[in-house]
């Protein structure tokens, strides 16, 4: 029997898939532009058993593109936020919130026993740091990016190493970021990370796929 909140889903997913989502364990490392999003629709498609980790609060510069950041929330931590806004979508899903910034030591802890992590982080350090604690922990990593008008993803599997091979340490910066792009990328970075849940192939697995979403390209590379 089809359950009714996920009806919509059958037909893009079989039942049995769905069902198999209920099962999977995704943490989103960023709660943000990025990782609002994610998360919303993680807890909506019916994953079950979620990880928000962010240390940082909204501020008045998060109301352009944040979907948890509202006037009355400015200052609270997002990754509380994040989990509130998940129970009431979905008040099945078992949720923990890390009100931390990841570092060598609080790492390991943290992300371990999980099927998938999402990268919905905005800086290089960090992102590299998580490449190398998936890959320490045997663990998927779906990337995601935004700048301007430019979106960029990639699923970065165990070994891989592509954050490694496209950043160096000292490449960060604090770039334009509107409403859409986020919201763009997240959605792509969700629907690669059902692909990877269920053991679907997809050509963003080991490459890096760079949307512009001014001119409608598309291009894939190996990194």
């Amino acid at each position: 029997m089809i359950e009714t909140r996920y009806a919509k889903t059958i037909g893009t997913l079989t039942q049995d898939e769905a069902n198999a989502l209920h099962g999977k364990r995704v943490c989103v490392v960023g709660c943000g532009g990025l990782g609002g999003y994610i998360l919303e629709m993680l807890a909506r498609i019916g994953i079950l058993n979620i990880t928000a980790i962010d240390g940082d609060v909204f501020s008045e510069s998060n109301l352009n593109r944040q979907i948890f950041c509202t006037e009355k929330n400015i200052g609270e931590y997002k990754a509380v936020c994040a989990v509130q806004r998940i129970k009431e979508i979905n008040s099945e899903v078992k949720t923990s919130a890390h009100t931390v910034y990841l570092n060598e030591e609080n790492a390991g802890e943290i992300l371990r026993n999980h099927d998938a992590i999402i990268d919905a982080l905005d800086n290089v350090p960090s992102r590299l740091l998580l490449e190398k604690q998936a890959e320490r922990l045997n663990i998927p990593l779906i990337h995601g990016a935004v700048r301007e008008w430019f979106a960029q993803i990639a699923v970065v599997m165990p070994g891989d190493r592509i954050l490694s091979r496209l950043y160096s340490a000292s490449n960060n910066t604090s770039p334009s970021v509107p409403p859409f792009t986020p919201a763009f990328c997240a959605s792509l970075q969700v629907s690669e990370t059902i692909k990877l849940l269920l053991g679907k192939e997809s050509p963003a697995r080991s490459r890096l796929v760079i949307f512009d979403l001014f001119d409608n390209s598309m291009n894939t590379f190996t990194v």
